[in-house]
């Protein structure tokens, strides 16, 4: 599916929103789950470096738990976000 530019500005605008609550709550899981979504976008927008800067960002604050989904699928994405630069 693809999105048009006025869908992807709101989505956009969602996900970002979604980042500053789990921010302000202190909700790392929540945070990396919005970022890894923002990320996707970014990505697909020609952002690769942008979006790999935020997950990881996130993603490096975790000591524990790397097997939770979450935490499986940002470590996915920065994976394969190594290969878009």
């Amino acid at each position: 599916m693809r999105l048009d530019r006025g869908n992807t500005a709101e989505a956009q605008r969602c996900f970002q929103k979604a980042l500053d609550v789990a921010r302000r709550q202190q909700a790392k899981l929540f945070e990396l789950r919005a970022a890894v979504s923002l990320g996707r976008l970014w990505r697909g927008q020609g952002r690769g470096v942008e979006a790999r800067q935020l997950v990881a960002g996130v993603h490096d604050w975790f000591t524990e738990g790397f097997s939770l989904p979450d935490l499986q699928d940002a470590r996915e994405f920065l994976d394969s976000a190594g290969h878009d630069d």
